[in-house]
């Protein structure tokens, strides 16, 4: 049995006007004592920037900005930025994050050397809509749940809704000089490897892509708190036993959704292959800040950073604030290593 802990609630939603209806999901970089977050913010009219905070040591706030650091500049962002995810590699931040134009849900990402001046890269989602996807995947060897997701977005957005890319979690480093990223094109969970970032603003590398979309699948939703789907959390960490992947899972009833944190192991040089994955939730929701705010019986992690052996994780606390919690890393990596994929 892992020993979990909860540390309790870190951030808030505040009287400001950029962050008054809500705070959570937040992107982490760690660097000696310090963690900084750049974490989603809802206004009023539940439009999203976002926010900065700084925490000396795991818990403790010490900085926090009165308004928002990134707010919506372009079409894709009109509705907001959510949900960022943040890695260094060759030097540089790679900040990625969901921008929401009201109807669409695509990647984006920010780039530079300062996290508080990050330049904007673009979309780097697929440009496709869901009406092209049953022609792309039709040789494809994918269970029926993508169809009737694609179905559903399509009839709740129209013809011209493009494919809902959310969860596109970059790793921390490249692997065998490639860049690789967790995504989310429901219900599960797959990898795509590039060698450039300029790759992903190529249509016809996400056609290429899609048209494989079943060899590029890493995780199925076949565990017990995760039947409606599965998608990326904080970007995988790496260990001397694998790159650590901390997720989310959802239940689906008919009164409510309930998402939960799960954690896998895969190959450090071959990310394709997986060591192992816990067959029940790391953290399920059950305290009154994780069952009940915006969005009822959430956990969402996004964000990590090691102290020692304890592995602290930032979560979304039913889409209201942010909380942390943490394992011992080493005891973690063991239980993973007992639980080996099913053949």
């Amino acid at each position: 049995m892992l020993n979990v802990k909860r540390h309790g609630i870190i951030l808030k939603p505040t009287s400001r006007s950029f962050e008054a209806k809500s705070v959570f999901n937040p992107g982490v970089w760690q660097s000696g004592n310090t963690v900084h977050m750049l974490y989603r913010a809802v206004d009023g009219n539940f439009v999203s920037s976002l926010g900065y905070a700084r925490l000396e040591g795991p818990l403790q706030v010490a900085e926090r900005l009165s308004d928002a650091l990134y707010k919506p500049e372009t079409a894709w962002e009109s509705q907001g930025l959510e949900d960022p995810r943040i890695v260094k590699i060759d030097g540089q931040f790679l900040v990625t994050y969901v921008a929401h134009d009201g109807k669409n849900a695509v990647s984006c990402y920010l780039y530079g050397t300062d996290l508080k001046k990050l330049k904007r890269g673009g979309l780097i989602s697929p440009k496709i809509p869901y009406r092209h996807l049953p022609r792309i995947w039709r040789w494809c060897q994918l269970k029926d749940e993508y169809f009737l997701f694609q179905a559903f977005y399509q009839n709740f957005g129209g013809d011209n809704i493009l494919l809902w890319h959310k969860d596109f979690v970059p790793f921390s480093e490249k692997i065998n000089g490639r860049y690789y990223f967790l995504e989310r094109i429901l219900p599960d969970m797959q990898l795509v490897a590039c060698d450039s970032l300029d790759d992903l603003h190529d249509k016809y590398f996400w056609i290429r892509h899609l048209l494989e979309t079943d060899r590029h699948v890493l995780f199925e939703n076949t565990m017990s708190f995760e039947p409606r789907n599965i998608g990326g959390g904080a970007p995988p960490i790496k260990t001397a036993e694998g790159w650590l992947v901390i997720y989310h899972g959802v239940e689906e009833h008919n009164k409510a959704r309930t998402y939960s944190a799960g954690a896998a192991l895969l190959d450090l040089n071959d990310p394709h292959k997986i060591i192992g994955r816990l067959p029940m939730p790391l953290l399920k929701p059950e305290t009154d800040y994780e069952l009940t705010g915006q969005v009822n019986n959430v956990i969402f992690p996004t964000g990590t950073a090691l102290f020692g052996d304890e592995l602290y994780f930032y979560y979304g606390c039913a889409d209201n604030c942010i909380a942390a919690a943490s394992v011992s890393l080493s005891a973690l990596l063991t239980e993973l290593k007992h639980n080996p994929p099913k053949l």
